[in-house]
């Protein structure tokens, strides 16, 4: 088990690499997934053999809100369908915690339940906001849980200009579920999980 890394540096190039994500052009991307929600694009990642998934949709509130229900909070657990346990293991300042999650199985549990200690960051972008995570190797892994790897994940939220009260929401996910897994089964959870995740979202600010 790793010690906890130094918040500050590892929050900088956490943003950054998210930043870099961001920027890369529209002809690297293969779609994966459209539903009216959202569209799934993806691409080779180049932190593992798998893949870098790409989510963008319009979703009808304001950034802060919409960033809130997306962050480790209190938020989060009522409305995602695939989080099953959230607890805050360190905080950093108001914006950077260390979090402990488990996620339940997927596909008929061909993918089993989850364990993930992220490293989480919001910070200002544009005129919205990213949050954005990365795993650690921190904390003893629970029984009855496989322990995966999220490499640099976020979420962008932006204002629509002519819209305010509107915001495109893009995410970026590429997470090593390990465990003997087959890849077919694995990239097409994460696309469903993805489109889903939009809908889900969507209920919940509506609540």
């Amino acid at each position: 088990m790793d010690p906890l890394p130094d918040s500050a540096p590892l929050a900088t190039k956490l943003r950054n690499t998210l930043m870099q994500y961001h920027s890369i052009g529209d002809s690297e991307w293969r779609v994966a997934k459209k539903t009216k929600d959202a569209t799934v694009w993806r691409k080779p990642s180049e932190e593992f053999s798998g893949y870098l998934y790409k989510a963008q949709g319009v979703v009808e509130d304001v950034t802060n809100r919409i960033v809130d229900h997306i962050r480790p909070g209190p938020y989060r657990l009522d409305w995602d369908s695939l989080m099953t346990t959230m607890d805050i293991m360190e905080t950093f300042e108001e914006n950077c915690c260390v979090m402990r999650y488990t996620t339940a199985g997927q596909l008929w549990n061909i993918i089993a339940p989850r364990e993930f200690v992220d490293f989480s960051y919001t910070t200002s972008y544009e005129d919205g906001l990213l949050t954005c995570g990365i795993s650690l190797d921190y904390g003893e892994v629970r029984p009855n849980f496989v322990r995966g790897f999220n490499h640099p994940c976020g979420w962008f939220c932006i204002p629509l200009k002519d819209y305010p009260s509107h915001s495109l929401l893009t995410g970026y996910i590429q997470t090593e579920l390990r465990g003997m897994l087959p890849q077919s089964a694995v990239d097409t959870a994460m696309s469903s999980t993805l489109a889903n995740f939009y809908s889900d979202l969507k209920k919940a600010l509506k609540t």
